[in-house]
């Protein structure tokens, strides 16, 4: 996976909004991100697949950073 797309995942993740982010469920958020990207690039096979698999493992570290920006929020 390209430095490129993996820039483009986490500023993605940072314009989402932190509440959304919370309430996906796993597959949901792993879909939805990787859809917003495909938005700003088309995806191969095989980028897709990687992503998925990269989301998915860092999906409870996307989950506390929504989270510290919520509690960032209330401050």
């Amino acid at each position: 996976m390209s430095p490129t797309i993996l820039r483009q995942l986490w500023s993605i993740i940072e314009q989402t909004q932190a509440q959304t982010l919370l309430s996906l469920s796993q597959a949901d958020l792993v879909n939805c991100l990787i859809a917003k990207l495909q938005q700003k690039k088309p995806l191969s096979h095989d980028e897709y697949h990687h992503l998925n698999h990269y989301i998915t493992l860092r999906a409870t570290l996307i989950r506390d950073l929504a989270q510290a920006r919520l509690e960032e929020q209330m401050v």
